[in-house]
């Protein structure tokens, strides 16, 4: 079975933001830093070399496929910020229209600055997908 890419690491959140090139993204990562630290409660770790994760739980797929990931995380990519949460499809659709200027792939959100979006929304969607996630996976 192929081994998870993304994994948690000891490597330094502090070190990867300061080594953020474009200043408008190492301050915004600051600022979504303490943002999803105080949504979770969870005290960010470095997923892999690029994703800032928050909290963990463990899956396994009827495949039998099974690892570890953030219940919510970001990653201050050169194009654009990236946002990894879990929405339920019911909700989704809703919350995405009412945070303002994005893009959005199967599970990840893009956004370029935290000025063109909603804070609270994102506030309500980091909350959702750690209790959508705890609920599917439950902690053990």
């Amino acid at each position: 079975m192929a081994q998870n890419k993304t994994t948690e690491t000891e490597n330094s959140v502090t070190h990867f933001i300061n080594a953020v090139e474009d200043g408008t993204k190492r301050n915004d990562s600051l600022e979504l830093i303490k943002l999803m630290q105080q949504q979770t409660g969870y005290t960010p770790k470095m997923w892999g070399a690029a994703i800032i994760g928050f909290g963990t739980y463990h899956y396994k797929y009827a495949s039998g496929h099974e690892g570890d990931a953030p219940l919510v995380a970001f990653s201050p990519r050169k194009a654009a910020i990236s946002f990894y949460c879990y929405l339920e499809p019911e909700n989704r659709e809703e919350l995405l229209s009412q945070l303002g200027k994005h893009k959005s792939g199967k599970g990840c959100i893009y956004i370029h600055k935290i000025a063109d979006i909603n804070i609270e929304v994102l506030k309500k969607m980091i909350s959702l997908s750690v209790e959508n996630l705890n609920k599917l996976y439950p902690p053990q």
